[in-house]
């Protein structure tokens, strides 16, 4: 009886806990998206631009700054940035979009965490798992860019 009462427990924890993997979305949209502890990162490829997109949600909203950057820690550690960022919904989402993703896509791919900086404030988000469905989404977006 108490085995069976653990094992539901168990399973309830694991269905009530957010999902923390990163997942590749295959369709007319290429789609890598993440729900974190930090934030939800949602990156994006339309063929039909052909455009790429990354979308942060920190768990807090953005402050406004003038310079949006990405510090990718690992192996192949990188940093980015650019001032062609939009902040959107009240400072719920800040957008980067750019015809090629190279080297957003090898940062999520080949490191251990991404740090998202705006102004003062910095969104840590861990990249565990993320290379099988960056792989997917690289794979996703070459097939639909033919």
């Amino acid at each position: 009886m108490l085995a069976h009462m653990l094992r539901a427990l168990f399973l309830l924890l694991l269905t009530a806990a957010p999902a923390m993997a990163w997942e590749a979305k295959l369709g007319q949209i290429c789609e890598l998206t993440h729900e974190g502890e930090n934030a939800s990162v949602r990156v994006t490829f339309d063929p039909a631009i052909p455009e790429y997109a990354i979308a942060i949600s920190p768990k807090s909203p953005w402050q406004g700054g003038p310079l949006f950057s990405m510090r990718f820690d690992g192996p192949q550690g990188n940093t980015i940035a650019t001032d062609r960022h939009v902040i959107t919904g009240g400072g719920a989402t800040l957008t980067v979009t750019d015809s090629g993703f190279g080297n957003v896509l090898n940062g999520l791919e080949f490191n251990h965490t991404a740090t998202a900086r705006l102004g003062d404030r910095a969104v840590a988000v861990p990249l565990d798992g993320a290379a099988p469905a960056v792989r997917e989404f690289r794979a996703c977006a070459a097939g639909l860019n033919v």
